[in-house]
């Protein structure tokens, strides 16, 4: 049991998170079991509603899978929602001006949001590494300055003023992903993402710099003792971090729209850390706690728009999730006792 606590606690937690939504759904609707019903298995009732949950999981894939890797190398940063919006903007400027063919078009704008994701992603790395400096800081002041600076292109370089909204200028067809199955959204976005699962998966367990990663994330002192670079690592992974969070704003912009239109940063970055508490910094599981919040929110927007409650309550059930896998004394007495059992097995 041991083997699998962690995974259990999430379980748990996921399902007390749930048990409360459906209390206050039957406290304030007025049809509690209609409307748990839709919550449940609005996702689910047509192609294009699961199609929507595949969607919208991908960019929570891409974010996730970045701050696994800092998470893993014990560094708070939440900088991703930054990277993932400029880099959006950088894969627009690309998809607009650019002229090139289908194939290579979005080769390109993808690989300049991941190479400008990188290398901004590198500063703060840079700065951990060099003089210690508190890198959730200054990865949440990043990205206010990406946010301004994103927002200045799109108002005075990208912004068509024909449309008549705060959106640029259309992208040229050939820069756009191809859609993967008809009748819904998903776009070959999802093949990439998967590749960057599997691919950092093996990384993190089967090479040499995976191993100084997770002994770097869990003691530096000790790492740097047995003769790992530790501000290498450090760098390293923001930079490897910063590749996955900017192809995932490159990806989303040119899978999901014609044109850029975010006016505020999306939120998926900040997402990714949920997404990361989820699957435990375990790559692989990346894929299945993305689809699971995807999965909620689309279950909530359809009980708000046919219910009587509101799709806020997704926050309530986030708030809650994140609470409980993030309380270290949670379930920590079974967990004793479990050691003990296993203690009187062996002696």
């Amino acid at each position: 049991m041991l083997k699998y606590f962690d995974a259990i606690r999430t379980l748990i937690s996921v399902a007390i998170a749930l048990v409360i939504a459906f209390l206050i759904i039957a406290m304030i609707s007025e049809q509690p079991l209609e409307t748990i019903s839709i919550f449940l298995l609005g996702p689910i009732s047509t192609t294009a509603q699961i199609g929507n949950v595949v969607e919208m999981s991908i960019p929570l894939m891409f974010t996730g899978l970045s701050v696994v890797l800092l998470f893993r190398s014990g560094l708070f940063n939440l900088g991703a929602e930054g990277l993932f919006y400029i880099s959006g903007v950088i894969a627009a400027i690309i998809a607009i001006y650019a002229s090139m063919n289908s194939f290579i078009h979005p080769v390109v704008a993808i690989l300049g949001g991941s190479t400008v994701g990188a290398l901004l992603s590198a500063i703060p790395g840079i700065m951990k590494a060099k003089w210690n400096a508190e890198v959730l800081v200054t990865s949440l002041m990043f990205n206010s300055i990406l946010s301004g600076i994103g927002l200045y292109i799109l108002n005075y370089h990208l912004r068509d003023a024909a449309a008549f909204a705060n959106v640029s200028y259309k992208f040229q067809e050939t820069a756009r992903l191809a859609n993967l199955i008809p009748g819904t959204r998903i776009h070959t976005g999802l093949i990439l993402v998967l590749c960057c699962i599997v691919a950092t998966h093996y990384f993190m367990y089967h090479t040499r710099w995976g191993y100084e990663l997770r002994m770097t994330g869990s003691n530096r002192a000790f790492a740097e003792f047995s003769g790992i670079k530790t501000a290498r690592v450090i760098i390293t992974v923001h930079l490897i971090a910063g590749f996955l969070a900017g192809m995932g704003g490159a990806v989303e912009v040119l899978g999901m729209y014609s044109r850029f239109q975010w006016s505020s940063l999306p939120g998926y970055g900040l997402d990714g850390a949920l997404v990361a508490l989820l699957a435990k910094n375990n790559p692989l599981s990346v894929v299945g706690a993305a689809l699971f919040l995807a999965y909620i929110r689309i279950g909530a927007d359809q009980m708000s728009i046919m219910s009587d409650v509101p799709a806020e309550l997704i926050s309530i059930i986030q708030a809650i999730i994140i609470l409980l896998i993030s309380a270290e004394q949670f379930l920590k007495m079974w967990k004793n006792r479990q050691l003990l059992k296993e203690a009187e097995k062996l002696g």
